[in-house]
Formats: structure tokens, C-alpha cells, sequence
């Protein structure tokens, strides 16, 4: 586990390489990631910020000196972790369209500037975060979590889906330091939880490639 303002360093690498990324976009109607265009993979990208905002915003409030205990409580917290996170989240959405149409809304909902759209947001939310305890609580649609173990899952969608467009642009991906070093965690304990840990380090050493299909989502 990273330490709080690692993370937190590594969630606003991750948000600023999607926003330099995205200033990058001449054609927002061009192919983006599978049935979306690039403005539908901005769209849901972006919800890789705004969610953090939302679900902070959700979470019962705490006061005063007991604030960070109350957040911090395993009464307050359902969800302990990233890797906990994930099968939750992808249980709940179902229907691949689950995913698909808040991307497509998402990207209308950036207007006809969509990349200055996403750096306002993302300069809004990185503000928050700054200021925000690694322990205040998230409402997230599975479950309370801290913000120190849900703002992997954030760092996680940002590193990948800007990964996605770049690839769609054309453009060569060089991941920040920061950024790479949370994903690349989660990714590890990922494919650990799925009993994947053999096929990824023989795979990531040379030693074999992955079945077509390999996730370890």
C-alpha cells in the first residue's frame, strides 16, 4: 500500500497526464475504445475525477476533532481496499451498456470545449483532494470506503483510459512515474486475488504470453 501522499501525488500525475492528453484531440467523432468515440471515452474518463468529488460529497459528515476517527471507523467503512473494490463494482454493473451509456452522457456533458471542460474539472477536484483526510469517507455504489483506498480505483481508470487514447490518437503513452507504481500495484494484487500471479510475472519476464482474452479484472 502506498502511503497517503504518494497516492495522492500519484491521483494528480494521473489526472494531469488525461488532461494534456486530452488537449491533444483534434476530432472528438473519431474512434475511440471499442462502441465509443473519443469524446465517449473523454466522457468516461472524466468520471475517474468526478466521482471522487460526488462520492465525497455523499458521505455523511463527521465534525469537529472526531471527523477523521468517525470516517476512519470500520462502522463508517464497508469496502477495505482496491482489490475489494473491483469485484463489487463489476458485479453491480451487469449489462456492458451499464458502462457504455454514462460514457456517451458523460462525453455529451462535456460540452463543445471538451478538453478545457476536463482540465476545469480536473483542476476542481485535485483542489479537493489536497485537501481532504486519506480518511474521510467516500459513498461510493458499493460501499463506504476510505479516500486512501478508493483514489487507486481512480488513479487505476485514469492511467488506463488515457493509455486507451493515446492509443486512439495515435500519440506514444509514457506513463508518469507516480501514476504507473499505484496502477501497477493494483494490477499485481489484482491478478493475485484472480490466482493469475504465475501467468502475469511469466508473461511480464519473458517467459511465456498471455491467453488472448487475459484480464485480471
Amino acid at each position: 500500500m502506498h502511503a497517503w501522499p504518494a497516492t495522492r501525488e500519484a491521483f494528480r500525475q494521473a489526472a494531469r497526464w488525461f488532461v494534456d492528453t486530452s488537449s491533444l484531440v483534434n476530432d472528438w467523432e473519431r474512434p475511440g475504445l471499442g462502441e465509443w468515440t473519443v469524446r465517449d471515452l473523454v466522457g468516461h474518463t472524466s468520471r475517474a475525477l468526478l466521482t471522487v468529488e460526488t462520492y465525497l460529497g455523499q458521505a455523511p459528515a463527521a465534525s469537529g476533532a472526531a471527523a477523521s476517527g468517525a470516517a476512519a471507523s470500520g462502522a463508517a467503512v464497508a469496502v477495505l481496499s482496491a482489490v475489494d473494490y473491483y469485484p463489487l463494482a463489476l458485479a453491480s454493473l451487469g449489462d456492458p451498456a451499464t458502462v457504455a451509456r454514462p460514457g456517451r452522457d458523460a462525453g455529451a456533458a462535456l460540452g463543445p470545449d471538451p478538453a478545457r471542460q476536463v482540465s476545469v474539472i480536473a483542476d476542481r477536484v485535485l483542489q479537493l483532494v489536497a485537501e481532504t483526510a486519506g480518511d474521510a469517507v467516500v459513498a461510493t455504489p458499493v460501499g463506504a470506503m476510505r479516500l486512501a483506498d478508493y483514489l487507486p480505483t481512480r488513479i487505476f481508470e485514469l492511467t488506463v483510459h488515457t493509455c486507451d487514447l493515446r492509443a486512439s490518437l495515435g500519440v506514444p503513452a509514457q506513463v508518469p512515474d507516480a501514476a504507473a507504481s499505484v496502477s501497477l500495484h493494483l494490477l499485481g494484487d489484482l491478478a493475485l486475488r484472480k490466482g493469475l500471479a504465475a501467468d502475469l510475472l511469466l508473461a511480464a519476464t519473458g517467459r511465456g504470453s498471455l491467453p488472448a482474452g487475459f484480464t485480471v479484472l
